[in-house]
């Protein structure tokens, strides 16, 4: 097998996965406060589920960045038939609760593993990042949310879609990631792996600017086949 020696990491759905109760409660303090045609919270709940869909598509087509403030508003104006005047709204006050919103109700660590996984890749001497999407969640947050799963001192450098300005799959947002880890240390292409669930934004993007790339979790792989397929003297079953 190829000898990796940089790996690059997805994050959501890769790395760490939602707490369930943030979607929940998030949808709940829109209903209570941005709520003007009393629409039910299920209806919220659903504007929430099309807006991010909706979102995460037009980023992947575009390679593009639709930002968290620019989301938010969206879904404000839906819940009120695009009868809301949008220059009422505190943007600043409004991210901030909904970072609040994010450490009550905190992202998991997507599976037992995977602090020992990335542990073990650092002690190995191999250089790692994150390059991550964002939707509702910026880049700023993120960084913090890492910290307190205690998982961000296993990265050399994390990227992120709103802070870069683009997304995944857009080559040039790969190509940013390179040169950073190329920073780091001299490297090949062919020494660099980037690991994702997403086919189209991590797979078929890291491929098309000549990366390694491996599919995890949303296939029968998790991070725990990835290691133990590249450095099986690292990572025994």
């Amino acid at each position: 097998m190829p000898a990796y020696k940089h790996y690059s990491f997805d994050l959501w759905l890769t790395l760490i996965r939602s707490n369930p109760l943030f979607k929940k409660y998030r949808s709940v303090f829109f209903h209570n406060h941005f709520n003007f045609k009393y629409i039910p919270l299920e209806q919220v709940e659903h504007i929430f589920r099309t807006v991010d869909i909706m979102c995460n598509g037009i980023n992947e087509r575009t390679g593009k960045n639709i930002d968290a403030e620019e989301m938010y508003l969206m879904v404000i104006s839906l819940m009120n038939e695009n009868q809301v005047n949008l220059h009422d709204i505190d943007l600043p006050a409004l991210y901030q609760q909904m970072e609040n919103l994010v450490f009550d109700y905190l992202p998991q660590v997507y599976c037992n593993s995977t602090a020992a996984v990335l542990s073990n890749l650092k002690m190995q001497g191999f250089t790692t990042n994150i390059l991550s999407n964002t939707g509702f969640i910026k880049g700023v947050t993120l960084r913090k949310v890492l910290r307190e799963l205690d998982i961000d001192q296993h990265f050399d450098f994390q990227i992120y879609s709103d802070e870069a300005g683009m997304s995944k799959p857009n080559p040039a947002l790969f190509q940013f990631m390179i040169e950073q880890a190329m920073a780091i240390k001299p490297l090949e292409l062919a020494n660099i792996i980037h690991i994702g669930d997403n086919p189209r934004a991590d797979v078929a993007g890291a491929q098309a600017v000549g990366l390694a790339a491996r599919l995890i979790n949303s296939n029968n792989e998790t991070i725990v086949n990835l290691t133990h397929h590249e450095t099986p003297h690292l990572f025994p079953s």
